[in-house]
């Protein structure tokens, strides 16, 4: 990050990598899939938890979106905290929040609770994520080496995403919704163990410059604010006051975080970062297409148990499609990169998940699972597997600090995924809620043409990233560019 960091004999840029590379790349893979799993875990749960708790619709969001919202607004603060106070340390902090409030939401009894503890889980995995690629860069040095851990990482990622529902149908079907949140208990504990014994930190800290609380506040509360108006304008019209209200306070808090950050003396996020184009590029187009997997994954998962009726063990086990389509995607990914650059690749990513996503988008209420969901969720995870490591790619290459280049882009991969999720549930619902009302269609058929509208809108949204995507650079570079390395701030070493 960008503080200024003064390193004593004992203190190397970053003692992880003094641990054996296979053993950090699993721990570091696997801190990435829980927190990213995390995301979607809780979908195909999601009816249960509504019957078990009483939650309303704008709950059910919430249960998602409160992990993603608490996980993107501090993932930069996490990541300058690691940078202060080390890797190791953080990481381990990290894990052991996020495994405690994965137990209480296990144990919730309102829905208030669970909602809680989701927001306490995001915070946790806030602190992990910007760990790993900093842990990844900094024991694969080599540009090659480096590449490969980025695309097995970014594979790891996309599998989490893509298995949640997966692993969120079966945990549900077999021993109950509450095992979506407790499996994270022995999965932490044992990742705490090997980190431990792995990650060779600092045995002393010597740091200058602040973590910038005020800063990951206002980000977080202003997104949240964003979010929550979305939200409300389903049953409240965007001509409401509370929408109104709350897009004010998202505007006034988000305003107030960029002042901030121009005049804060240790910002979160230094103004010069603004001009380096490569990083800004692959952020602005994480920031398009993030709510793509999560909103694909949720809509699938409601259209599988409301309309096809099936378990959520079914359920489950319906969405492996997904899972099997992001890995492949992520492992041609690492191969094509060498050869195609990330500009050609994140647009052959990009055009084969539109396509995809406008198939799905003509889900019929009566029609099959395997033409009209398999096969279209299938090619679309494919299609995001293959985006998502030119973007990583660009953004490590953009700038001098790993852990910076992750906070940002994992921050808008979740500010993106949130916000986007929330759009489009919101626009489906609407369209669900209008149909309903004319009484032109029957229940099934309005619940699949809101879910057809939003997926549609998807289509859309990733096609203009796609097109975007041409101001990508032409070749991959896994090491970063000085020519384009951030420019230091006062506070810099």
């Amino acid at each position: 990050m960008t503080a200024r960091l003064e390193h004593t004999d004992d203190h190397a840029p970053d003692a992880v990598a003094r641990g054996r590379p296979g053993v950090i790349l699993l721990i570091a893979c696997a801190a990435q899939f829980i927190c990213v799993l995390d995301v979607s875990i809780v979908n195909v749960a999601l009816p249960s938890m509504r019957e078990s708790l009483g939650l309303s619709p704008a709950g059910l969001q919430w249960v998602v979106n409160g992990y993603a919202l608490t996980f993107a607004g501090f993932l930069l603060l996490g990541g300058r905290a690691a940078d202060l106070l080390g890797t190791r340390r953080v990481f381990l902090a990290g894990l052991t929040l996020f495994t405690a409030a994965s137990l209480a939401g296990g144990l919730a009894q309102e829905g208030w609770q669970l909602v809680a503890a989701r927001f306490v889980q995001g915070l946790g995995g806030a602190l992990l994520v910007p760990t790993t690629l900093t842990v990844l860069t900094t024991t694969f040095p080599r540009p090659r080496a480096r590449a490969r851990a980025l695309a097995v990482l970014t594979a790891a990622a996309g599998a989490g995403g893509a298995l949640g529902g997966v692993f969120g149908g079966l945990l549900t079907g077999l021993l109950g919704w509450r095992w979506v949140l407790f499996v994270n208990v022995p999965l932490g504990t044992v990742l705490s163990l090997a980190a431990a014994g792995a990650l060779h930190g600092s045995a002393r800290s010597v740091l200058r410059g602040r973590l910038d609380l005020p800063g990951s506040l206002m980000v977080t509360l202003g997104t949240s604010a964003l979010v929550a108006a979305i939200v409300m304008s389903e049953g409240h019209g965007w001509t409401s006051v509370y929408p109104l209200l709350l897009l004010g306070a998202a505007a006034m808090l988000l305003t107030g975080f960029l002042l901030w950050e121009r005049r804060a003396k240790h910002p979160l996020v230094p103004p010069a970062v603004f001009r380096v184009r490569p990083l800004m590029t692959a952020n602005t187009l994480a920031l398009l297409t993030s709510g793509v997997m999560p909103a694909t994954m949720f809509f699938v998962s409601l259209h599988l148990q409301y309309v096809l009726d099936m378990t959520p063990l079914r359920a489950g086990v319906a969405m492996l499609p997904g899972a099997v389509g992001v890995a492949l995607g992520a492992a041609a990914a690492s191969r094509l990169i060498a050869v195609l650059g990330p500009r050609l690749l994140f647009l052959t990513g990009s055009l084969l998940t539109a396509v995809a996503l406008a198939w799905l988008s003509g889900l019929p209420p009566d029609g099959g699972y395997t033409g009209h969901v398999a096969a279209p969720l299938f090619l679309c995870m494919t299609g995001l597997g293959m985006a998502g490591l030119p973007l990583t790619l660009t953004a490590v290459a953009g700038a001098d600090r790993a852990g910076l280049a992750s906070g940002l882009l994992n921050t808008s991969k979740q500010l993106g995924g949130a916000v986007g999720l929330a759009a489009l549930v919101t626009l489906a619902t609407t369209r669900t809620a209008a149909l309903t009302a004319e009484g032109s269609t029957s229940a099934d058929a309005s619940t699949t043409q809101g879910f057809g509208l939003a997926l549609l809108v998807a289509a859309g949204a990733v096609l203009l990233a796609g097109v975007c995507g041409l101001a990508l650079p032409r070749a991959a570079r896994a090491d970063p560019a000085p020519s384009t390395a951030v420019p230091p701030s006062h506070d810099t070493a």
